[in-house]
């Protein structure tokens, strides 16, 4: 039985798409550039201000799209919100681990992380939707399997910040996925239940003094609120996308992210990185190669 075909996307459209596609996995290609410049503010702080100025810029953006009535809905709808409390708290963890993994010097190991997250997600599948897994797909999983473990091997530690960013991340993507609510709603929704914890630590720093906003140095108090424009504005520049372009196409522009952490972490931030690192992140980029030659062909035969 064939699969039902979408209409075409005219050119036009499809080219605006990829364009916007490739601009917001750009942007969070070098997220670790502006988090660097932070680095001297506490992660929990840095975190706490990028779920403030997120829900503010997001709460316009809410408004003119005329949103607010699919986020009232949520609160009456126990599933969905209990479902988008899980979300809430495992997008928080990924972030503070994000903005962890750059504070120490660590995006070497943030880069694996979304490197291997689509494989977890191929995992969570199996694991929680009763998914299959083809042939590929193992072999994938394990190849980037001994990636990983030739990675403790070398270095003696478990690459938690990693496998915690990737595993975070996956369940966020499961959650959402099983929550049926967009995704400015559902990142207005996430970023309010924070926001009003965000306030009040960010307020005990100002008044206390302990804090880093309005009462250091004033680039700090111009580059935290940026947090909430370089949130809001690659996920507006993702729905451009994700309207307008093929899945698969998606699928691949994914891997922009990670690559721009990787190549900030060896050539601008100098992150020690040996050879066998390089074997080990070789095993892993060959485990992605099969998921994704797989996945386009999957994609290839359900419009056949």
């Amino acid at each position: 039985m064939k699969s039902v075909r979408l209409p075409p996307v005219d050119s036009g459209e499809a080219r605006k798409g990829a364009w916007s596609g490739i601009l917001a996995y750009g942007l969070w290609g070098i997220f670790p550039l502006y988090f660097k410049a932070v680095a001297e503010v506490p992660a929990l702080e840095i975190l706490a201000h990028r779920v403030l100025w997120s829900f503010l810029v997001l709460v316009p953006l809410v408004a003119v799209t005329r949103r607010g009535d699919e986020i009232r809905t949520l609160f009456g709808d126990r599933r969905t919100a209990l479902l988008l409390l899980g979300s809430t708290l495992m997008i928080a963890t990924n972030w503070f681990l994000f903005i962890t993994s750059v504070n120490t010097g660590r995006v070497i190991e943030s880069s694996l992380g979304y490197f291997i997250n689509p494989l977890v997600n191929v995992l969570l599948g199996y694991l929680f939707l009763s998914e299959r897994l083809r042939g590929p797909q193992r072999a994938s999983l394990l190849l980037a399997g001994a990636g990983v473990a030739l990675l403790v091997g070398l270095h003696g530690t478990v690459p938690w910040i990693s496998l915690a960013l990737a595993v975070t991340f996956a369940f966020y993507a499961l959650l959402r996925k099983m929550a049926p609510v967009e995704s400015l709603a559902g990142l207005t929704f996430e970023t309010g239940i924070l926001a009003p914890a965000a306030l009040c630590y960010i307020a005990w720093g100002v008044g206390s003094g302990d804090g880093s906003f309005l009462t250091r140095t004033a680039r700090f108090d111009r580059l935290l609120p940026l947090a909430g424009i370089i949130t809001a504005g690659p996920l507006l520049l993702f729905g451009v996308a994700a309207r307008r372009v093929r899945l698969t196409t998606l699928g691949f522009l994914q891997y922009v992210t990670p690559t721009g952490h990787f190549l900030l972490a060896v050539f601008v931030f100098g992150e020690p990185f040996g050879r066998g690192d390089l074997a080990a992140f070789l095993m892993i980029w060959g485990g992605l190669a099969i998921y994704s030659v797989d996945a386009v062909r999957q994609h290839m035969a359900a419009e056949a």
